[in-house]
């Protein structure tokens, strides 16, 4: 046992390699229970020899091999910036630690580890694998915080270093968490690698520079795939003119090209669409301000609309003109009796951007977890801390926002105005939100990526900012897209069969906001993204730079991944009765989940500018005050709407509510908990339930094929007798993430738990002190 090392370069080791090595253990040798200082039997003998032996004396031959056979696989335009050997992946488990050997690198698109992984799965089944993104790469945008361990104490590392850390602790944007042990790489290479990642993932960028344009400059030869074959782009008239019809809006609605080449507002697309009486020069008159844009149609002829806020004047003249403009502007949605709108300020009454960005911040840190120790001595405290994040609550209060519009829109027959200070967050937010509850169509895969397209990316989202791509400043940085993305996970949950998509879709989805190879989710609006192409396009003098969608799932996934992100269970057209209807309704657990709080008045009532009255409701003051009812009013017809719906069997082609009540409101596992082995169900949860459905109806579907085979041939017959079928047994529940020959757990409870429970039954601290389910 004492004469050789735990690992050699390149395989897994179960101890640091730079470890004292003792000549004989305490069952013979050197050294034995009868020695001077052996603790008279009850402490383990400390060693009389010690020698240090570093990997690189150790199998130099075998090492040499295995990092040859390591390949760096470069994406087209992405360059090697710096890169050290010999340095330790680690995995923290308790006391023990273990790691592989290999070589870490940086270039202007990822930091990847290349290593010898022999513990990886070969069977295809378990794989979920991304073309782009390996298991140990994280991309550049994908880092959100960097530590160095100094004599095990963990610091924050930014701009220029003194000292450069034993240890390298990176936190990504995806809650994955990276141990990079540098103890035993060359000192010049640990400044390297070190200071390379340092710059490359916090210094300011310009947009110029990002890596999606040297892969499109690179990439431009080969062939383009049509875009529009995955969502609907909302980048011409003709694809506004289909949206009206779809909806039926057209006949009060018109779609504008006044902002064509963006000489009205860079803010907002080329196309749009607006009330038919509005007058192109009114759109024009504060460059787009002030205007009611349309986003979406009722069966009922209401609407759901937008608007900006106009800018803020203190000259009693422009005042004067700005109320003579908002009175003839809203005449075109509010004409009583033929119809009539209620406006939702969501920059005053509803969440700040503040309010996201800190609630998500405390929020993220429950699953950035360093080790088994530190999962297990927060898991006592963890619903006190979830709680007071404000993060479950903040998406209770976006979706009942959502149902709010949706009984106005539904119940009282009224058109909505959303208004909001530039209109491209919040409106974005509950705009898509409404949409996906009342629109069957943007429950399916290709309405869901029209939707974005429509709603976030011509709606002028700034992603850019948002996501913080640039590292300009932190202060802009807000989760707005992924506060929509759970909230939609939240209906998913509720009501499977009523969605094309799964909860995977949403979670790859979430994680290609940091991918800079899909321009998607890169630029603040349209017109950036067409200025900075063209611009790079008459540079480079040749063809238009090829320009990929995330809508093209096969640019990440194989086909056989890609069934993972639709849903076998989809009710595309109901079939069953009222009766039958009732059996198939879902019940929701509650684990995960809060109990039932009241939601949480917003202190903050706007951000990135002073608390000063909102404009748009000083110049509709008067008219909003006749057009709301009273708060108790409402509350009484938003609950009788929100009750009468719940208490009827769901119609999974129509109008779909969600369940507000605290313990209906979880958190997504799936997302949040993938990078954490002690998180897992073995062969449990969502996944196994989903799993054993699916191979009822596989099992279904060959019953089927053999009573048609015997019409035909015995061989076919037998052919479909030998088909294996599903098992479900070996997923987790966190599958297709997390794999459980990967992440075998055992389940303790922490030195800190045991201080809890003293008053508690003996039996019960029996049981979670000594219960080891490793081998279940």
């Amino acid at each position: 046992m004492g004469g050789a090392p735990a690992a050699s370069v390149g395989g897994r080791c179960e101890r640091p390699p730079l470890l004292p090595r003792v000549a004989a253990t305490q069952g013979g040798g050197m050294l034995g229970k009868g020695v001077v200082g052996g603790g008279g039997g009850t402490k383990a003998p400390k060693p009389s020899f010690v020698s240090y032996v570093r990997p690189e004396e150790i199998h130099t031959n075998e090492k040499e091999a295995t990092e040859k056979e390591v390949t760096l696989h470069l994406l087209p335009g992405e360059q090697l910036l710096c890169e050290a050997n010999t340095v330790l992946k680690c995995v923290q488990e308790d006391s023990c630690q273990r790691g592989i050997y290999g070589r870490l690198v940086c270039t202007d698109f990822k930091i990847a580890f290349l290593g010898d992984n022999e513990s990886a799965p070969d069977n295809d089944e378990t794989q979920f694998k991304n073309k782009v993104i390996g298991e140990n790469d994280i991309t550049l945008h994908c880092v959100d915080q960097i530590y160095g361990v100094f004599d095990e104490k963990k610091k924050t590392l930014f701009g220029q270093l003194k000292k450069y850390p034993e240890k390298l602790v990176i936190h990504c944007k995806d809650l994955r968490v990276f141990h990079f042990c540098l103890r035993y790489t060359k000192e010049e290479e640990v400044k390297r690698i070190v200071s390379g990642i340092i710059h490359h993932t916090q210094a300011p960028k310009l947009l110029k520079r990002l890596f999606l344009f040297s892969y499109a400059t690179a990439a431009r030869n080969n062939p383009a795939t049509d875009p529009k074959k995955h969502a609907i782009m909302f980048d011409t008239l003709q694809d506004w003119f289909r949206e009206l019809e779809r909806t039926k809006g057209n006949m009060k609605y018109k779609a504008v090209s006044v902002n064509e080449g963006y000489k009205v507002c860079e803010r907002m697309p080329a196309y749009f669409v607006v009330p038919a009486p509005l007058l192109e020069e009114d759109i024009a008159f504060f460059q787009g301000r002030g205007i009611p844009i349309w986003c979406w149609s009722c069966h009922n002829g209401c609407a759901l609309l937008k608007m900006s806020a106009l800018p803020k004047e203190q000259d009693d003249g422009m005042l004067q003109i700005q109320k003579n403009f908002v009175d003839r502007i809203y005449k075109t949605v509010h004409r009583p009796p033929y119809e009539t709108a209620k406006t939702e300020d969501l920059s005053s009454n509803f969440l700040s951007l503040q309010e996201i960005q800190m609630a998500y911040s405390k929020f993220k840190q429950l699953f950035l977890i360093d080790n088994s120790t530190e999962f297990w001595d927060t898991d006592i405290k963890w619903f006190s801390l979830l709680e007071s994040s404000s993060w479950l609550d903040i998406i209770r209060r976006c979706l009942k926002k959502a149902v709010e519009i949706i009984e106005c829109l539904e119940a009282q027959n009224m058109n909505v105005l959303l208004l909001e200070d530039h209109a491209s967050d919040l409106c974005c937010l509950i705009s898509s939100l409404v949409q996906v509850m009342m629109d069957p169509h943007c429950r399916t895969i290709f309405g869901f990526q029209s939707l974005v397209q429509k709603e976030w990316i011509m709606g002028g989202h700034c992603f850019l900012d948002r996501c913080n791509h640039l590292r300009q400043s932190d202060k802009e940085e807000v989760p707005v897209f992924l506060l929509f993305l759970d909230c939609v996970w939240q209906l998913v949950h509720q009501h499977p069969p009523a969605f094309e998509f799964t909860e995977t879709y949403l979670t790859v989805l979430s994680d290609s906001l940091y991918i800079p190879i899909f321009s998607t989710f890169f630029f603040n609006s349209p017109h950036q993204k067409d200025t900075n192409v063209g611009r790079e396009s008459q540079d480079s003098q040749s063809k238009p730079l090829n320009l990929l969608t995330v809508w093209d799932w096969s640019v990440q996934f194989e086909p056989k991944a890609q069934t993972l992100l639709t849903n076998p269970l989809y009710v595309e057209k109901p079939k069953l009765e009222k009766a039958q209807r009732k059996g198939t309704h879902f019940k929701h657990q509650r684990q995960l989940s809060l109990p039932l709080t009241q939601s949480k008045s917003s202190p903050k009532r706007g951000f990135f500018r002073e608390e000063t009255d909102h404009l748009i409701k000083n110049l509709l003051g008067k008219r909003i005050s006749k057009l709301i009812n009273s708060s108790e009013e409402l509350q009484d017809g938003f609950r009788e709407f929100y009750d009468g719906w719940h208490s009827r069997p769901p119609s999974y082609q129509g109008l779909l509510l969600p369940h507000l009540e605290g313990p209906e409101i979880k958190v997504w596992a799936q997302r949040y908990l993938r990078w954490i082995p002690e998180a897992q169900i073995l062969g449990g949860g969502g996944v196994a339930t989903m799993s054993k459905l699916l191979e009822m109806m596989e099992e279904v579907q060959r019953l089927q094929e053999k009573i048609e085979a015997r019409h035909h041939s015995q061989e076919a017959l037998q052919a479909e007798a030998a088909s294996p079928p599903r098992t479900s047994g070996r997923l987790s529940s966190l599958f297709p993430f997390a794999l459980l020959q990967r992440h075998p757990s055992k389940p303790v409870l922490p030195t800190s738990g045991w201080k809890a429970l003293g008053d508690e039954d003996d039996l019960a601290k029996r049981e979670d002190e000594f219960v080891d389910l490793g081998d279940v």
